[in-house]
């Protein structure tokens, strides 16, 4: 008999038991009946004999056997007893034919708990063995809005078209979007020829990951896959070849750092310029038989300015910049650029275009502009998304909020029957803090102002309908023209008879913008940003305080009410005053920031809530029109996944 493979297992297990006594932890078994009262199961489901990882064998039923095993499963009782006896007669078996026999488990939230077979699975892990056959009976737990219990719900569907159980994810979201970029439809068993290309292909990437470290992490392994293939395409990586795999694993290995709960966004507030402004020419460095070569600076758009206000301020701010630069820089421009489709063919045209620095100007393209600045680290490449954690690009985004909160001072001092429309687009990141801080300037010099809130995104929307039904003559629209349009409603307007009359404008200057960061590598400030023990993601949020935002007012206002949006202007932009501090409620009375405190910057971006003087609701996602999907999937309050 294996009295020395026990004696073996049995000091493994006496090590990993004095540790956990050491660090005030339970060191025996994980007992399934201490961990879920019943009364919390839905149903037991029955699913049949099966290879399950021996990895997820985390604990047994009951507490019978529990003092006879650590926590990693290996022995503790000494040699001589009965206990002993069997595990190595097991052990023998193990080596001379395989242990067949299934054991019996209770599965709960994707781990397994041994009802029968605590000793074979004991002596498999010891020979480290990898799946054992299994008898499984399901515990599923009812539905709640647990996040934990959300995941495990959507991993049923999972498991349902493909019976794996080895992936799994920390967010909830993760094995829908899974599904999709794999090509795993809902309800429908996943052809065997599919799977095992799903399986290799996991695999791969998981002996690639773990080979540099990756078990370190806290989450779990599915969830660096998942950012993976959405980053290289799920057909490519299904191709790599073992040393390909690792070479990319390698490339993308920061942004795995950046999934651990830890390295999350670093927010920069305002410019960082701490030398004096170069010469744009003392970047232009002399390149052998070409003599000095312009900056190139690109810009992409997902449609036309002529077509897209959104589009339009972004073009403005790279007509500024070229005024501002004027031969010394080149501007590249590419329109009508479609994500997922054309998005990543744009970004490879600008680096054979040789463009040193390119923006994104669409949260949309936010996975193509990370795929493009993993393979071209010699292009410095932002985008235009705000709370996304890429360590490979940088992004960039306006406190737009702020000048929303000026705007709601101005249409709560001039609403005469305390009702004001609002306009929102998207619901996604910073939208949502825009609505409450124009709820709040209206609060502000009129308590009693309600805002009605209209999405224009939304199917069959029709927010001048709305309004007039409720007798509104003061709304917020849409921050810009859109020049190809007949309708000139923007900003802040009052409609008398059909008449419309512009009162404020809430601006984004993204030439200011764009001139800092450029100034930023010349001073040599994006360098020392870059640290590369720094694994954080850097997004720029800057705001009145930058000029990268503005309110243009009306001279037609009162003078009284000019002064005190301009007073509040400059005590925003000096950090005298935060739109967002003290106590604040939502719709349902729920007190979302107590008296004396200021919200985060995190806060702010990731609010999903609205403020109680608000009237309308966050739309859900089968609500908004076709076409919506790509920016609220990549930016959107809705729905997190990735």
């Amino acid at each position: 008999m294996s009295v020395q493979d026990y004696m073996s297992a049995s000091k493994i297990g006496k090590r990993a038991y004095h540790a956990c006594v050491n660090k005030g932890r339970y060191p025996y078994l994980p007992v399934l009946e201490n961990i879920v009262d019943e009364s919390d199961i839905e149903a037991e489901v029955s699913l049949g004999i099966d290879q399950i990882p021996l990895r997820l064998v985390v604990g047994t039923c009951n507490a019978g056997r529990t003092n006879a095993f650590a926590d990693n499963f290996m022995p503790i009782l000494d040699w001589g007893t009965e206990f002993s006896a069997k595990w190595a007669s097991l052990s023998d078996s193990q080596k001379n034919e395989g242990i067949r026999d299934p054991i019996k488990v209770y599965e709960y939230m994707n781990k397994f708990y041994v009802l029968e077979g605590n000793k074979r699975v004991s002596v498999l892990k010891y020979f480290k063995a990898v799946t054992v056959n299994a008898e499984v009976i399901r515990k599923v737990p009812k539905y709640s809005e647990d996040p934990d219990v959300k995941i495990y719900y959507e991993f049923m569907e999972f498991y349902k078209c493909t019976k794996l159980n080895d992936i799994y994810f920390s967010n909830v979201g993760s094995f829908p979007t899974l599904m999709k970029l794999v090509g795993i439809k809902k309800g429908e068993n996943m052809d065997e020829d599919a799977k095992k290309d799903f399986v290799s292909c996991f695999l791969s990437f998981k002996n690639a990951y773990d080979a540099r470290g990756g078990e370190r992490f806290d989450y779990p392994a599915g969830d660096a896959f998942l950012r993976f293939i959405h980053i290289h395409g799920y057909e490519h990586v299904k191709d790599m070849l073992p040393s390909e795999m690792a070479k990319n694993v390698a490339k993308t290995w920061a942004e795995f750092e950046l999934l651990s709960e830890n390295n999350a966004v670093e927010l920069r507030m305002d410019p960082t310029l701490n030398e004096p402004k170069k010469n744009i020419l003392s970047y232009l460095l002399p390149k052998p038989g070409n003599g000095n070569r312009k900056l190139k600076v690109g810009f992409i758009y997902e449609n036309t300015p002529q077509d897209s206000d959104w589009c339009y301020t972004h073009e403005l701010g790279r007509q500024y910049i070229d005024d501002t630069f004027g031969d010394q820089i080149e501007t590249l421009s590419i329109t009508n650029v479609k994500p997922d489709k054309d998005d990543v063919a744009a970004i490879e045209m600008m680096v054979k275009n040789k463009a040193d620095l390119v923006f994104v100007t669409s949260p949309s393209m936010i996975m193509a502009s990370l795929k493009e600045a993993i393979a071209h680290p010699e292009v410095k490449i932002l985008n235009c998304s705000l709370n996304t954690s890429h360590k490979y690009i940088r992004t960039y985004y306006a406190r737009m909020y702020e000048a929303k909160f000026l705007t709601g001072l101005i249409a709560g001092a001039l609403t005469d029957n305390d009702k004001i429309g609002y306009v929102a687009g998207y619901p996604v990141y910073g939208v949502t803090a825009n609505i409450n801080a124009f709820a709040l300037g209206a609060k502000f010099v009129n308590p009693r102002a309600k805002i009605y809130l209209e999405w224009s995104s939304v199917k069959n929307s029709n927010p001048a309908e709305a309004f007039k039904r409720e007798g509104i003559r003061y709304v917020s629209d849409q921050d810009m023209i859109t020049p190809t349009s007949t309708a000139r409603r923007f900003g802040l307007y009052s409609i008398d008879d059909e008449t419309t009359q512009h009162i404020a404008m809430p601006m984004w200057h993204w030439g200011a913008f764009y001139e800092k960061m450029i100034q930023s590598i010349l001073s040599g400030s994006w360098n020392r940003e870059q640290d590369a023990d720094n694994v954080k993601a850097l997004n720029y949020w800057w705001g009145l305080s930058a000029d990268v935002v503005d309110l243009i007012m009306s001279t037609k206002l009162p003078v009284e009410t000019q002064r005190m949006v301009t007073t509040f202007k400059e005590m925003i932009s000096k950090d005298l005053f935060e739109p967002f501090a003290d106590e604040l409620k939502d719709q349902k009375g729920k007190v979302r920031n107590q008296k004396g405190r200021n919200l985060t910057p995190e806060q702010i971006i990731t609010m999903d809530w609205l403020l109680d003087n608000v009237i309308g609701k966050i739309p859900e996602l089968e609500e908004l029109e076709e076409g919506c999907e790509p920016i609220v999937k990549a930016q959107g309050i809705i729905h997190h996944g990735l």
